[in-house]
C-alpha cells in the first residue's frame, strides 16, 4: 500500500445456508453491500468471519473467492492466525499472492495450557514477515489469552519489517493504544480500535486512525473517524451518539451474529445460520437488534430489497 490506511475497516461475515454449508454467492454480495457502503477495506476470515469454524478447504476457498470478487476495488486484509508457525507463514504467502493488501494476525495460541512466550510470539510474526511483503496487522484481543505487552508490540514494530498496523481489544484500549503510540512512535503506521467500535472514541482521544468493527454499520460509523481525524469533534461526537445504541447491543448481546440477520432482512444474505456450538440469536435480542438498525436507516437493511 502506497498510503496508511485510516477510517473503517469492517470485518466481512461468513454466511451460511440454513443447512451449514457455505454460501459463496452470497459472501459475494455481502462484500458488495460493503462497498457500497464507502467502506476503506475489508477484513475477511476473522472471528466475526467464524474463522474459527471453518475448514481448512473452506478458508482457501473463501480466500480465493474474496480476493477474486472484489478484485482490487477496496484493499483487502485477510486473518491468517494459527498456532503453528508453518500455517500461518502458508497462508501469508498465499493470501499475498491471491492479491491481499494486508494480514491479520492474533498471537499463537490453543488454550491457556499453551500459551507461547514472548520470543516465541516475536518469532512468529517475523517468520511471516519474511515470507511476505506487506503489512502485517497484530490482533491484541482478549479471545487469544496471550498478553502482548507494550514493549514486545513497540518491539515488534520497530524490528519486524512489516508490523506496523495494531487492533487493539484488550480491556482499557484506550490506554493501550496511548502507550503503544508513544513508545512506537512513526514505527506505528495503523493504531486501530474493534469490538464494534464500542469505545471508539476513547480510542480516537488516545490517538487512534481507525477502526475495524463488524458489518453492519460501517457507513455510519465511518464518519466518527474521519470527522475526528479532520479536527471536527463535534460533529464526530453527534454521530458516537447517535450510532452508540446500536453498537452497544451488538458489542453486549449480539456479538457476531448481528450484521448476519440484518443482511438476510436485508436481503443481502438468505440465511442468518451460525455454526455450532454458537447459538441463535433468541428473538427478543433480534427485534431490538432490528429495531435499533431501523431507526439509523442501516444500509444493510436494505440493500438487497
Amino acid at each position: 500500500m502506497k498510503q496508511a490506511l485510516t477510517g473503517i475497516l469492517p470485518v466481512a461475515p461468513t454466511p451460511f445456508f440454513d443447512d451449514g454449508q457455505v454460501d459463496f454467492e452470497g459472501m459475494k454480495r455481502v462484500l458488495d453491500c460493503l462497498i457500497d457502503q464507502g467502506v476503506d477495506a475489508i477484513c475477511i476470515l476473522a472471528n466475526y468471519s467464524e474463522q474459527f469454524l471453518l475448514s481448512d478447504d473452506e478458508r482457501a476457498d473463501l480466500t480465493r473467492v474474496c480476493l477474486e470478487h472484489v478484485a482490487g476495488r477496496v484493499p483487502m486484509i485477510v486473518t491468517i492466525s494459527h498456532f503453528a508457525n508453518e500455517i500461518v507463514v502458508k497462508r501469508g504467502i498465499e493470501a499475498q499472492a491471491l492479491g491481499a493488501s494486508m494480514l491479520m494476525m492474533m498471537p499463537p495460541y490453543h488454550g491457556v495450557g499453551l500459551v507461547p512466550p514472548e520470543h516465541a510470539v516475536f518469532g512468529q510474526f517475523q517468520a511471516v514477515s519474511d515470507a511476505v511483503n506487506i503489512p502485517i496487522m497484530v490482533q491484541d484481543a482478549p479471545l487469544s489469552g496471550v498478553t502482548l505487552s507494550v514493549p514486545l508490540l513497540v518491539r515488534m514494530a520497530k524490528e519486524i519489517e512489516n508490523v506496523s498496523y495494531f487492533k487493539m481489544e484488550t480491556p482499557f484500549a484506550a490506554d493501550k493504544l496511548a502507550a503503544l503510540i508513544e513508545a512506537g512512535g512513526d514505527d506505528i503506521i495503523g493504531p486501530f480500535d474493534g469490538e464494534e467500535a464500542v469505545t471508539l472514541l476513547a480510542d480516537l482521544d488516545a490517538g487512534c486512525t481507525g477502526t475495524m468493527t463488524s458489518a453492519l454499520q460501517p457507513e455510519k460509523i465511518r464518519p466518527i473517524v474521519i470527522d475526528y481525524l479532520e479536527g471536527h469533534i463535534d460533529k464526530a461526537l453527534d454521530q458516537w451518539r447517535l450510532c452508540l445504541p446500536l453498537i452497544n447491543h451488538e458489542n453486549r448481546q449480539c456479538g457476531l451474529r448481528a450484521a448476519k440477520t440484518v443482511m438476510m432482512h436485508g436481503g443481502v444474505i438468505k440465511s442468518d445460520h451460525v455454526r455450532a456450538p454458537l447459538q441463535p440469536m433468541s428473538q427478543r435480542t433480534k427485534d431490538r437488534l432490528l429495531q435499533l438498525s431501523r431507526e439509523l436507516d442501516v444500509i444493510a437493511l436494505k440493500w438487497g430489497k
